[in-house]
């Protein structure tokens, strides 16, 4: 890049400055000039986006002279009701109040009743001084982060298989020179736009390129094959593709000895993935699964990437383990050109989850139980380590708790708009309401931000110093290209006042540069190494990479070549499971909702929707159905259609496609209010990262009336009420089992899964599981089609159908044998039959059979 800062015109006061996009993980750079309003940019050549830039980039100058733009702190006219206005006043008395609603707190609930709720968005010095505010300011372990709603599935996933996570090990450029990328979940043409060039340039070498999506998106629309599973199958998807490249002797076994562990139990996990199975449970065809391991294997260099789509689960933590496994198993981790990634969302998202935002970390991503981390911390910050804090609730957790003994009770948001973009979000907005005091730090008057007691004007992107870390772990240089509006603060000098009302202002700085060489200092030794990075170094070298540890260390654009971040150096393999959806289509709710991004919008479309540019490109947020799901219906293109869950009810306008499955329903979840996708989303969570379901949950969806210019909110009669405070509980991983589907005049029935058992005798058979038993429904017949088993164990064992209680057919499947039987002669079985699987087995045999019973219901 050029020079970083020039000087202001003598006469005009005009500069340009060399800084980067405020929007998404790209961190794309951009030449700013400022002096006359308004300001302008032009995308640079910066090695990620090499002169690119998309529409959401070229408008960002748009909303720093926007009218809506806040610029006076706002308060309540009457201190403690919500119900009177919000009216300007002075950062004197807004921060008087917050330090009075802090200290009140403390003293009558505890330290931890006070919490803070940061955002991808934050540059790094304001995410690590947010993180050092909590636990040294506030002394609370509440504080957790938008980031939690976003990469934290990938990032549990990362940590261990490999013992560190860097969204992508490697540079953005080596995608350019793969002979295979795999997108599972990922629409990076709509997404970041920008990146996309990478892609073109591939495919231009001949590379081939596939996409795994329920929609055929614009990235789908290009790539050699697109694949459409059911959303929340991508975890069996993916064991089923290492169960073909085992039958096929596609393993790099010299790899998976050399540089893994924990494969043996894998591969007897994914035996119970045959490919007709997994297409069953998944949709995707045997063939497509053939064709992408073989691409994959034969690939000289090959790229696995997964992003939300496959991770913003209830099981997301599994889903890229799944992926993971699948990688390692093929030898592409470490491998020059190859690997398994995540593509970050957020503009600092993968800096924003390194220092100190999430409830369970310290910078330089260091767990807040360890000992020593918490030692080191310490002594950069000039604290007693006793002192720190332990762990918090995850960022659902935390909002769920909010008002009730035990939970927050004063929260301070800076960069987040959680009104919008957290699951469940009227339930949520219900808590935000139960609070004592809430604060909020924005730059727009936010959903949440209405809400409040006190709102803080906040500098934008463009008006502030700082590094942010984009998708690829390159640390780059936020540059100050014009100064704030009056009476407008940087979070990190707003973060440095608070500290000094509350007694500890010594130990806070509101100066970038040096809250940086603090953070390097903190990150020392870390995972998340950065003390070896200056301003000046990111200025000479057009970012660095981390880990850097020292200043002559170059920076580490590929990670893992020699080995990996475990204390063996070898990658782990992790045996998981598919599991069900928490909400499964019913008579009532008969569809799965999706929901995700647009091009022209962005996050919670706090900035995005004030855009006239981008307003022209998505006015409105559209609700994508198939043309047969929209003839059945009876709903046309542009219709007003709501959507309802058992947690809300939001009102869309329908764009009829045949880009989307069937039986799937797509939102993207940019708005709020009567159109908000999150008002239906499912609050369900993954028992590692505490991510939400996002991806999937059941819904049904009806036609309102025509189109409308405005569409009118669901009436507020119809909403259900939001459920009572539950303290969230880890779901426990099945085996394989069947999905729901659609009603039809015949339909398939599957009692299925991988089962443990103990062998009582041969002679004593008895059921296995109450998932292995099925009730013919009244009024319908049904017949037995197949039967397929596999047995784990080192002897003989039976499997027995049972009909209403007497056998009606033995299966014997031999020592680690398995066996497949058509039953299509069998009889009919009458309304109201229970049929069961019973198993037997030599006296204290114990292993693990695997069940698959086919029937149709008529």
């Amino acid at each position: 890049m050029s020079t970083a800062v020039s000087l202001p015109h003598p006469v005009t006061g005009v500069r340009t400055t060399a800084t980067h996009c405020p929007y998404c993980s790209l961190q794309c750079g951009v030449t700013m000039t400022a002096g006359e309003r308004p300001p302008t940019l032009v995308p640079a050549d910066f090695p990620v986006n090499r002169g690119g830039l998309c529409s959401k980039g070229w408008s960002a100058p748009e909303l720093l002279d926007h009218p809506e733009r806040l610029l006076r702190p706002l308060v309540r006219a009457v201190p403690g009701d919500r119900t009177s206005p919000l009216v300007e006043s002075t950062w004197d008395d807004a921060l008087d109040r917050i330090v009075t609603a802090i200290t009140t707190t403390q003293q009558q609930h505890g330290r931890d009743a006070v919490g803070c709720f940061g955002g991808g968005g934050l540059t790094n010095e304001q995410a690590y001084q947010f993180g050092k505010f909590a636990r040294v300011a506030l002394r609370t372990s509440s504080i957790d982060y938008n980031g939690r709603f976003c990469m934290s599935s990938a990032a549990g996933a990362a940590i261990k298989a490999f013992g560190l996570d860097r969204g992508m090990p490697f540079p953005l450029a080596d995608l350019a020179e793969a002979d295979v990328v795999v997108l599972v979940g990922s629409n990076p043409a709509d997404t970041m736009p920008p990146a996309m060039q990478y892609f073109d340039a591939g495919r231009a070498r001949g590379a081939e390129h596939i996409v795994i999506d329920p929609r055929r998106t614009n990235t789908a629309k290009n790539a050699s094959l697109h694949v459409q599973p059911l959303p929340g199958t991508d975890l069996a998807l993916a064991n089923g593709l290492l169960h073909i490249a085992l039958a096929e002797g596609l393993v790099d076994e010299p790899y998976v000895a050399a540089r893994t562990t924990g494969f043996d139990e894998v591969r007897a996990g994914v035996a119970a993935y045959w490919p007709d199975r997994v297409e069953r449970l998944t949709g995707v065809p045997v063939a497509q699964q053939r064709r992408i391991v073989f691409a994959l294997a034969r690939g000289k260099r090959s790229i696995v990437l997964s992003a939300r789509g496959a991770e913003q689960h209830r099981s997301g933590t599994d889903t890229a383990l799944a992926w993971i496994n699948l990688a390692l198993a093929l030898g592409l981790p470490g491998r020059e050109g190859s690997g398994w990634g995540t593509v970050t969302g957020q503009g600092n998202g993968q800096g924003g989850r390194e220092h100190g935002q999430k409830a369970d970390q310290l910078p330089g991503y260091r767990k807040i139980t360890d000992p020593s981390a918490r030692a080191h911390v310490a002594a950069v910050w000039g604290v007693d380590p006793e002192s720190i804090p332990g762990p918090g609730r995850s960022a659902f957790e935390m909002l769920d708790a909010l008002g009730t003994d035990g939970g927050v009770r004063a929260m301070l948001v800076l960069a987040s708009n959680i009104a919008v973009s957290a699951p469940d979000a009227r339930r949520v907005i219900s808590r935000l309401g139960d609070l004592d005091f809430l604060a909020v730090s924005d730059f727009f008057l936010s959903e949440t931000a209405e809400l409040a007691d006190v709102v803080l004007p906040s500098a934008m992107w463009a008006e502030e110093e700082g590094t942010m870390t984009n998708l690829e772990g390159r640390v780059v240089r936020r540059r100050q290209a014009m100064s704030a509006p009056a009476g407008v603060r940087d979070d990190l000098q707003l973060l440095a006042e608070l500290a000094g009302r509350l007694g500890v202002g010594h130990l806070f700085s509101g100066d970038a540069g040096t809250v940086f060489a603090e953070l390097g200092r903190a990150s020392a030794g870390g995972a998340a190494d950065y003390s070896g990075i200056s301003y000046d170094r990111i200025d000479a070298e057009d970012g660095v990479f981390w880990p850097c540890p020292d200043p002559e260390h170059p920076g580490t654009p590929r990670l893992f070549t020699e080995r990996f971040a475990t204390p063996d150096g070898r990658a782990s393999f992790h045996r998981v499971e598919h599991v069900e959806a928490h909400e499964r289509p019913d008579a009532q709710y008969p569809l799965v909702l999706t929901t995700g991004r647009v091009l022209a919008q962005y996050q919670s479309g706090t900035q995005t929707r004030r855009s006239k540019s981008l307003q022209l490109i998505a006015p409105v947020p559209r609700a994508e159905l198939h043309p047969d799901l929209a003839r059945s219906l009876g709903v046309a293109q542009g219709d007003v259609v709501e959507l309802a869950t058992r947690r809300g009810r939001s009102r869309f306008t329908a764009q009829v496609t045949d880009a989307i499955r069937p039986d799937v329903v797509f939102v993207p979840f940019h708005w709020g209010g009567g159109a908000s996708a999150n008002a239906l989303t499912d609050p369900a969570l993954d028992p590692t990262s505490r991510m939400p379901a996002f991806k999937v949950c059941a819904v049904a969806l009806t036609r309102v009336g025509p189109a409308a210019e405005r569409i009118p909110a669901p009436e507020p009669a119809a909403q259900p009420q939001p459920g009572a405070h539950v303290p969230a509980t880890a779901h426990t991983p099945h085996a394989p089992s069947r999905r729901r589907t659609t009603s039809v005049k015949s339909t398939p029935r599957f009692l299925s899964g991988v089962y443990a058992i103990t062998g009582e005798g041969l002679g004593k058979p008895g059921p296995v599981d109450p998932a292995l038993r099925y009730q013919v429904p009244e009024g319908r017949t049904a017949q037995a089609l197949y039967f397929r088993g596999g047995n784990s164990t080192d002897e003989l064992v039976y499997l027995l159908l049972v009909r209403d209680g007497e056998p009606m057919r033995w299966f014997p499947i031999g020592a680690k044998g398995d066996c497949h039987v058509p039953l299509r002669v069998v009889e009919d079985l009458d309304g109201g039959t229970v049929v069961e699987l019973h198993a037997a087995a030599p006296l204290g045999v114990t292993g693990e059979i695997v069940v698959d019973l086919g029937l149709v219901e008529v």
